[in-house]
């Protein structure tokens, strides 16, 4: 399958899942999304347009924190580095007293680095 191919179709999905899930004060949308070596989550607050929480594979902290973990051998592969910012997302949730998202997969399917971001999130205290 062509690459444009690819994306247009997730782009059609995401915007089918966009329909039903909207991020609320009570209850923000955790936003997924995934390059080819980075993956990026948000918290967001729809009602009123504004990020509350952020975090990617790309953050200064979660670096240096990978960094620790690849000279102990914990972390492998991409998909160890997704779970660990879905953690650290979710700590900085918390620290914002953010406890329960809605989950926007942004019409990735849900395995891979995906689903290590929303385990680690869980992990981290965030209820979806």
């Amino acid at each position: 399958m062509r690459p444009e191919v690819k994306v247009e179709k997730r782009l059609k999905r995401h915007r089918r899942v966009r329909k039903k899930i909207f991020g609320s004060q009570e209850r923000p949308r955790l936003s997924v999304f995934r390059s080819k070596k980075q993956i990026y989550a948000q918290i967001i607050d729809d009602t009123v347009g504004h990020t509350l929480v952020a975090c990617s594979s790309l953050s200064p902290e979660v670096r240096d924190r990978i960094k620790e973990l690849k000279e102990k051998g914990e972390i492998k592969d991409k998909v160890d580095v997704a779970r660990l910012v879905g953690k650290i997302l979710a700590e900085r949730a918390k620290e914002r007293g953010i406890t329960k998202v809605a989950f926007d997969r942004a019409g990735y399917k849900y395995h891979g680095r995906v689903k290590a971001l929303a385990e680690g999130a869980r992990e981290g205290g965030l209820e979806f």
